[in-house]
């Protein structure tokens, strides 16, 4: 294996289904996230980007040494594309800017504001025991995200959470008790984590509570 791997990842439209065109179509304008990554759940490993590729996992061999070192795309463009994207498919009227938050409150236009941090996006592909078919892979991705809503021109949060997501691939048994399947789904531990991610962004969206606030919000008032 090359020792550096530069993967790609990039958010699924529609892969996550239930919450397309349930949300009013109000101006949300998504500024750029933050990548507040702490990596102490990484084990330990190197986390330095590389050629301005930020770290986003690794490749294990069977006694846990590392194989290769997988870098991904800038995650704050890549996840402010999808959160843009993921509020279209609710029924949002959504766009990106380069601002930050307090220009961007202060500019017309926008009913909502979303900011976004990037807490975890991490992937870990390890080989285990060789069977009659040869090696065997499996992988787990894990993102989470932390999301603020703010109402053009107040810097309090509307509504503020968080979207954790994560993907075992093969996936897990609904008992727990291992994989459902030895066989992987995907070959590369980009896809992986870009299924993740694409869970992650579309949980901003597909929960009950955020969509309930957005729809009373819109109400015209008595």
């Amino acid at each position: 294996m090359r020792p550096v791997s530069i993967e790609t990842v990039q958010y699924y439209p529609f892969q996550v289904k239930g919450y397309q065109n349930s949300y009013p179509a109000r101006r949300i304008v998504v500024i750029p996230p933050v990548d507040e990554r702490d990596f102490t759940d990484v084990g330990g490993v190197g986390h330095e980007p590389e050629d301005g590729h930020p770290a986003v996992g690794v490749i294990l061999d069977q006694s846990g040494k590392i194989d290769q070192r997988l870098y991904g795309p800038p995650l704050e463009e890549l996840l402010q594309s999808a959160v843009a994207s993921a509020a279209r498919e609710a029924g949002m009227v959504s766009s990106i800017t380069a601002l930050g938050l307090k220009p961007t409150l202060a500019a017309p236009g926008a009913d909502y504001v979303m900011a976004t941090e990037i807490k975890r996006c991490w992937v870990n592909k390890h080989r285990g025991p060789d069977d009659s078919n040869g090696a065997t892979w499996s992988a787990a991705a894990d993102v989470s995200l932390a999301v603020a809503i703010y109402k053009p021109p107040f810097n309090v949060p509307f509504w503020q959470g968080d979207s954790v997501a994560t993907f075992n691939d093969p996936p897990l048994s609904t008992n727990g008790g291992g994989p459902e399947d030895e066989t992987e789904i995907y070959d590369q531990p980009g896809q992986v984590l870009s299924v993740a991610l694409t869970r992650a962004v579309a949980g901003i969206f597909k929960r009950d509570d955020l969509r309930t606030l957005l729809v009373q919000d819109s109400q015209p008032q008595q």
